[in-house]
């Protein structure tokens, strides 16, 4: 019955999986590639386990006595002076120990989505840099690394953190779950810690009341507008990067959603002045005057951080890119 019931069974599984990716990639749902990628671990598991503790010993009992019968039957041929096809004989007691494609397809996969599971989860997460907002410092397209396990390693999808790690620290780039959106990533680089009062009035930075030191680098040109831009060399805590702003732009902030905590925020029409709540931090974009960052949709709170990119592994167009960064 069990032999009869798992084929329809396991493609049915197999076809819910399909039809979610596809929906996925189609733009119907908001896909959780977390959740996605722990349920399969799940599924997978429970078939490597039956297979285990149910149907190897099961089809092992009947590939010996299917072995016994085949060797009755080498013994009643050669009593009859003909000889046995060793051929078909050893290819039926293949057959009789193979493991079927329902369980090729589930348990045989289990070793494999476990290691990438354990990987993605705790070790490291690839990111794909989908716009220009952390130009000059990322570009559109860069593959990035993100580290799980400095900030504290978290429960996959539930978040829950097993350990302390080290606290983020301001200059930090850092991949979160989107805070109007969750199921949605980005990435930012930390500008503002909790506590902090964190100043952007006609596009300098003021934290805690000093100005941000900010000295004049070699314009940047930008392949994805083809244009020059202003550049920066900026110190943010322990961190010097770059930043670039477009002259073209005013400091005014417009198109200000409601976000938590916008009672902590004051703007004008030079830019914004916030007060970090606990738990909460401030990110802004490298790309200043072209990212959606906390001046537009507010603080990111400590339980949606995923961990701190600092690796660019591959970027397909320009190989140059593969390295480090701050």
């Amino acid at each position: 019955m069990t032999q009869k019931v798992m084929p329809p069974l396991t493609a049915l599984i197999l076809a819910g999986f399909a039809v979610y990716c596809a929906a996925w990639y189609f733009g119907k749902i908001n896909g959780d590639f977390a959740v996605l990628l722990l349920t399969a671990t799940v599924v997978t598991f429970i078939y490597w386990l039956a297979e285990r503790l149910y149907f190897a010993p099961q089809r092992h009992a009947a590939a010996q006595a299917a072995s016994d019968a085949l060797e009755r039957r080498r013994t009643e041929l050669l009593a009859q002076g003909v000889t046995p096809d060793e051929g078909a004989l050893q290819m039926q007691d293949a057959q009789a120990f193979a493991q079927p494609w329902w369980l090729d397809w589930t348990a045989g996969l289990f070793p494999v989505i476990l290691i990438v599971f354990a990987l993605r989860s705790f070790v490291f997460e690839p990111f794909r840099i989908p716009s220009g907002s952390m130009i000059p410092t990322l570009q559109i397209g860069d593959l990035v690394l993100v580290n799980k396990f400095t900030y504290g390693l978290r429960l996959p999808v539930a978040g829950t953190r097993l350990t302390a790690g080290k606290p983020v620290a301001r200059g930090d780039v850092i991949v979160f779950h989107y805070p109007l959106q969750p199921s949605e990533d980005y990435i930012k680089r930390v500008v503002g810690l909790p506590g902090d009062q964190v100043a952007y009035l006609n596009k300098r930075l003021t934290i805690n009341g000093e100005l941000v030191s900010q000295t004049s680098a070699p314009d940047f040109f930008d392949v994805s507008t083809a244009l020059y831009y202003k550049q920066f060399d900026e110190q943010l805590g322990q961190v010097k990067h770059h930043m670039m702003l477009n002259e073209q732009r005013p400091p005014f902030i417009g198109g200000v959603q409601n976000f938590p905590y916008r009672d902590q925020c004051s703007y004008t029409i030079e830019g914004v002045t916030c007060k970090v709540p606990a738990g909460h931090y401030f990110v802004m974009g490298d790309n200043r005057d072209d990212s959606a960052d906390s001046r537009y949709w507010g603080f990111v709170p400590e339980a949606n951080v995923v961990g701190r990119a600092f690796f660019v592994w591959m970027n397909f167009s320009n190989l140059g890119r593969i390295g480090g960064f701050n």
